[in-house]
């Protein structure tokens, strides 16, 4: 039995007996982790991942330590603006998937079923809901969540509001973007504001937040020169660092450490030769603890992540000298967000900009939108000549993700991108039937 799995054990033991002990335990393991990465980091991690891995940890432990400081989201929800408030955004699928690393993900999950949520629900917010029902997650002092993308957010948080008194704000974001969409969405922004002024007793600094929105949009120019040096440089990663590019590219997106892991990617690929490897767009989230893809994409040399659509889920540099406009057209515009052609088209776009040999969709259990969409996501590729490959599974439940399969269509997906009877035009379109990113 590997540490994480017994401490997860002790956890949820003393759950039964002390449940706001258990939580401090899950805080100081997030901590002892943090520590083991700064000073004993794999020989092969990158000194970006460290340092990705090093502040997550800690931003998440923070969070847990001082919840009077602490404010629950969604990845999509308007951090840099908590950000100004000294609030620490700790999103509920990130505390899910921690706790999944604990090895506990099946316990919470079946919690939450057994008080009557439905086996149906997208596993991270059972996770979440079945956590913080058992106790061993503190209450934070505000939660915030958007309309758009995930139909479970606004539900999810405002069942927090009602079995446990958790103040929640929901911003509702239109489907598509004109001027009085935005005037809507700013006006929504603009009640935040106030609330967290009466909440927290100080003002909103707009220089500040107008500096979060110049260190984003640096963050952003230099991941996205990251990933154009990608199509010929090796970069070594596992499945779990690619994910915990999410803290970097939104949760704390803003921050100077969040500016400062993307700078440090951009420099240190540089100094990695070229490589052959097959590199993949992925496609919604990553599965880090699945066997069979551990073993092909952490720190292995035939094949890696070299883009994905969450952390390019909008890349048009922000109008810092109007932050709430820019904030609006942010959301509005984020290629989750309306029709899911938009989506299929912004990733049809960043395959012909970042030129990865294939594509892989993960289809996470009780996600509508995913499983909805694929069928499109599909055809956009096949219209572009693209290998695509769509995995069924659960990102957080161990037990509801089938190695057997996955490793057979991988491999069957890896042998079809070294066939050496593929033709060019197979993996990239001709100039004419390339898509367009969606104009917003």
């Amino acid at each position: 039995m590997n540490a994480a799995k017994l401490y997860g054990n002790l956890i949820w033991r003393e759950q039964k007996k002390d449940p706001a002990k258990a939580g401090r335990m899950i805080s100081a393991g997030l901590h002892l982790y943090a520590w083991s990465i700064r000073h004993f980091p794999h020989k092969g991690m990158p000194k970006a991942y460290q340092y990705l891995n090093d502040q997550g940890l800690e931003n998440v432990a923070k969070g847990l330590d001082d919840p009077g400081k602490l404010a629950w989201t969604n990845i999509f929800a308007p951090v840099e603006i908590l950000e100004c408030f000294g609030l620490t955004c700790v999103s509920m699928e990130c505390l899910s998937s921690y706790l999944s690393g604990f090895y506990i993900e099946d316990r919470i999950l079946d919690n939450a079923e057994s008080e009557g949520i439905a086996s149906t629900l997208c596993s991270y917010h059972r996770g979440f809901i079945g956590a913080v029902d058992k106790g061993i997650l503190p209450l934070p002092e505000f939660a915030v969540t958007t309309s758009m993308v995930c139909d479970a957010n606004i539900n999810t948080f405002r069942y927090m509001e009602e079995m446990h008194g958790v103040k929640s704000h929901v911003i509702d974001i239109p489907h598509e973007y004109s001027p009085e969409a935005e005037l809507y969405v700013v006006a929504q922004l603009q009640d935040l504001i106030r609330e967290l002024e009466e909440k927290t007793g100080r003002k909103l600094d707009m220089e500040e937040l107008k500096e979060r929105l110049r260190s984003e949009n640096r963050a952003k120019a230099h991941l996205i020169s990251f990933m154009k040096k990608r199509m010929t440089h090796s970069y070594p990663q596992t499945m779990t660092l690619v994910l915990f590019q999410l803290f970097a590219s939104h949760l704390n997106i803003g921050t100077g450490w969040a500016e400062k892991v993307f700078e440090m990617m951009d420099e240190e690929v540089d100094s990695y030769p070229d490589t052959d490897e097959k590199k993949i767009m992925w496609l919604h989230v990553e599965p880090y603890a699945q066997p069979t893809l551990q073993s092909y994409f952490n720190y292995g040399d035939k094949i890696s992540i070299s883009c994905d659509d969450f952390d390019l889920d909008y890349t048009t540099p922000l109008d810092a000298e109007h932050p709430l406009e820019a904030l609006a057209r942010k959301m509005i515009c984020n290629i989750y967000n309306g029709d899911h052609s938009r989506k299929t088209d912004a990733v049809a776009k960043y395959v012909n900009e970042f030129r990865p040999d294939g594509v892989i969709q993960f289809c996470s259990w009780g996600c509508r939108q995913s499983a909805g969409g694929v069928g499109l996501m599909k055809d956009k590729m096949r219209e572009l000549g693209i290998p695509m490959l769509i995995l069924d599974g659960d990102a957080i439940d161990r037990r509801n993700c089938p190695d057997g399969q996955i490793k057979t269509r991988l491999e069957a997906f890896l042998e079809l991108l070294n066939s050496e009877n593929k033709d060019a035009d197979e993996v990239i379109a001709p100039e004419s039937v390339r898509a367009e990113a969606p104009k917003c």
